[in-house]
């Protein structure tokens, strides 16, 4: 259906650059500093500072960032392992994010916050440089691919009210923004990063940029590898991303790019609790693998059209593949010789093919009203999804990545989305000192699925029930912030969020399921109140409280008829609510006003009481607490800086958290389902710039050597528990020519 719609916007895109006029000069600007100003969507921020946690400003670009909790990540300034995507120490100093640490390549990110599930980042809105990057935001919002953290400059993280602008979340949105080159001023600068490690780790990345006339252009490719901490855990990435900028006018700007990334990992599975005790780099299979890639092109438009007026659209599209091929059953199964056959069992074979396309066009303009200075950012979204999922394919014998197959997929299904949107947000400025911030969303939806779903005892299809949901609703919210001093603020807000019914909910099986006409998707809301800010140079904070009502969520329960049947339905509500803060002084240059040195030290913590209601329609849930959330997330550390060196220990604190909703404490023989106990890590690096343009890093993760996991499978890539990294060393040297 949207298709037209897109291409017709593309000729709309496209007649604008050709007839746009001359007006005023391109702004930029690197600057933190929090007042409102149309900062480019991509520039380098934090230049000057040490401290890789920054507060977003008012305004970035087209977006409001003014009233929500906010928190922006440097990555040129983070004191971690960025090689393999080391989440604990790049998100330390964001409190409250629950991560989950099961995949030693870096490549698989899983996080959540307040209760949520990290399962691939799906309670969040995953973007890469304002668009979208998951399966399929609506219908399946996991994050297969994430960008390498060595190409990202900086990541935004916005929870609360940012689902007026970004749409389906209850966690917020993640935006990971890839370097472009913005700071190069010369025709040609080559940048490198290499990287050695335990377990044969390999990385390496390799940059070029310039700036020529009307042109500024930026490319890098990105090559890792290694065997893994654990046995079976072998893996390799690539990713190439080229991106070009031609300044038709001054104040006009058109913008491709494309990143292409192909990853294969072996799966090593999971471990009864007893295997991990006995040895927990041990791993029972050996043949399960997984392989994705993706691509995803994009042109942007900036225009400024005059000192108070910018506008910026967005096409862009996610061209995906997930195969994955493996022995899936418990644990306590061997994937041994079958005797009778000589030959290994076959394995199961499962492939997505994701094709999504969609466009964003947002302006933001400052205007009065009466005397109080205002400033309305609005915009639109068209989005179209297809997700062609076949599964449970009878695989090879054999031990290496191989997707063939014998016969037909029984399952065989096509998942479709649709989506339009329209969004505006304001800021009132009361006061110099008091602004007020509402917003709406206007949401139109649409889910179905149809094909295959299998193949009964007598061989003939199983065809999906004809499912089909079309709705649309208005969302609201409203923040606010008051100006205690010029760099410390209270901020509140609260507003609606929603998630969208999946494709697994369209997916009933007809012979045991049924899905209920009624379904709707999950909606609540969210609600903050805080106090953010710096204290001259030498202490930032951020300290608030939230509340999460999460209502209408979708499972199944037993409907005692004749024949009793499965009935997936909203079953019921949950209620998350604790406190998110963070600090961070510099005791240094609070005693002395010497810039030469520096003595950090941070934490972030977070608390979250979360619960399902008392009125649960599953009663094995009622009143229960919500399965992987922990109640305490603790982070804190030193860095310690002399001129040229700085040295950072970080401590990483996450208290027990259920595996599943009947809150089950005695671990089951399978691994599956139980107690995930609470683990500290420590992780110690060091980073030495030699020049400005040669740097030396190294680090040490787990320094304690630490046994611990933070997940438990049920199916893929377990099943069972699975262990996190023990301690691993890496050395990274890099120069830019």
């Amino acid at each position: 259906m949207f298709r037209p719609v897109i291409v017709m916007a593309a000729t709309f895109f496209f007649s604008l650059v050709a007839n746009a006029q001359s007006d005023t000069t391109v702004f930029h600007d690197d600057s933190l500093h929090p007042v409102h100003k149309y900062l480019p969507d991509i520039t380098v921020v934090g230049r000057n500072s040490r401290s890789d946690y920054q507060q977003m400003p008012e305004i970035v670009g087209t977006s409001i960032y003014a009233g929500k909790k906010n928190a922006l990540i440097v990555l040129d300034n983070v004191q971690g392992n960025v090689t393999t995507n080391t989440m604990r120490q790049v998100l330390a100093k964001v409190p409250g994010v629950h991560i989950w640490e099961s995949d030693p390549s870096g490549i698989q990110i899983g996080i959540a916050a307040r209760g949520l599930s990290p399962n691939r980042s799906w309670e969040f809105n995953i973007r890469q440089n304002g668009y979208d990057i998951a399966a399929d935001p609506f219908g399946y919002p996991e994050a297969y691919y994430n960008p390498q953290l060595q190409s990202v400059q900086r990541i935004e993280v916005v929870r609360g009210q940012g689902a007026l602008q970004y749409g389906p979340q209850f966690g917020g949105m993640v935006n990971y923004i890839l370097r472009n080159g913005s700071e190069v001023k010369q025709k040609l600068e080559f940048e490198t990063q290499q990287t050695v490690g335990s377990n044969a780790l390999f990385n390496s990345y390799n940059a070029l940029g310039g700036k020529n006339g009307r042109w500024h252009y930026y490319t890098f490719f990105d090559h890792r590898n290694g065997d893994g901490w654990r046995n079976n855990s072998r893996y390799y990435t690539n990713s190439g991303y080229g991106t070009a900028t031609y300044y038709i006018k001054p104040n006009l700007s058109i913008t491709a790019e494309l990143m292409r990334s192909h990853i294969r990992s072996q799966q090593p599975g999971g471990l009864t609790d007893a295997q991990l005790k006995a040895d927990p780099r041990q791993s029972l299979r050996s043949r399960n693998w997984f392989d994705i890639t993706w691509t995803t092109p994009a042109i942007i438009l900036n225009y400024q059209l005059n000192a108070h007026t910018r506008w910026n659209t967005k096409l862009f599209a996610t061209i995906g593949d997930r195969n994955s091929v493996g022995f899936l059953q418990s644990i306590l199964i061997g994937d041994t010789i079958n005797k009778t056959t000589g030959t290994y069992n076959n394995r199961v074979v499962n492939i997505d093919q994701y094709r999504n396309y969609g466009m964003e066009s947002r302006f933001i303009t400052d205007y009065k009203l009466g005397k109080i200075s205002s400033t309305l950012s609005a915009g639109i979204r068209l989005y179209t999804g297809t997700t062609y999922r076949r599964a449970d394919g009878v695989g090879s014998t054999g031990t290496d990545y191989d997707v063939a197959v014998t016969g037909n997929y029984p399952r065989d299904i096509h998942f479709r989305s649709g989506n339009a949107a329209v969004f505006a947000e304001n800021i009132f400025r009361i006061t110099s000192k008091l602004l007020l911030i509402p917003g709406i969303r206007f949401e139109w939806l649409e889910g179905k699925a149809y094909g295959r779903n299998g193949y009964s005892s007598g061989g003939a299809e199983i065809l999906l029930q004809n499912i089909k949901r079309s709705r649309s609703f208005l969302l609201a919210g409203v923040g606010a912030e008051y100006h205690v001093t010029a760099a410390t603020e209270f901020y509140a807000n609260i507003s609606q969020a929603y998630r969208p019914i999946q494709f697994a909910n369209l997916q009933a099986p007809p012979t045991t399921d049924v899905v209920d006409a009624d379904l709707e998707d999950a909606k609540g809301y969210n609600a903050d109140l805080g106090y953010r800010g710096k204290w001259k140079d030498f202490l930032q904070f951020d300290i608030s409280v939230f509340y999460l009502q999460y209502n209408n969520r979708v499972g199944t329960i037993t409907v005692n008829a004749t024949p009793s049947y499965r009935l997936i339905t909203n079953v019921g509500n949950s209620t998350s609510k604790g406190i998110e803060s963070f600090a961070e002084l510099n005791v240094l240059r609070l005693l002395s006003r010497s810039k030469k040195a520096d003595l950090l030290i941070f934490g972030s913590y977070g608390y979250t009481n979360a619960r399902y209601s008392a009125d649960h329609k599953d009663a094995s849930t009622s009143g229960k607490k919500l399965e992987n959330a922990p109640r305490h997330i603790f982070r804190g550390g030193i860095t310690g800086g002399y001129r040229k060196l700085l040295l950072t220990l970080q401590v990483n604190h996450t208290s027990s958290s259920f595996s599943d909703a009947n809150n089950t404490t005695t671990v089951t023989a399978n691994g599956n389902t139980g107690l995930i106990p609470a683990y500290t890590i420590a992780d110690l690096t060091a980073t030495i710039k030699l020049s400005k343009t040669l740097n030396i890093r190294t680090g040490i993760n787990n320094l304690t050597n630490a046994t611990y996991f933070t997940r438990r499978a049920g199916g893929y890539p377990g099943p069972g528990a699975l262990p996190g990294d023990g301690r691993t060393l890496f050395l990274s040297i890099g120069t830019k020519l």
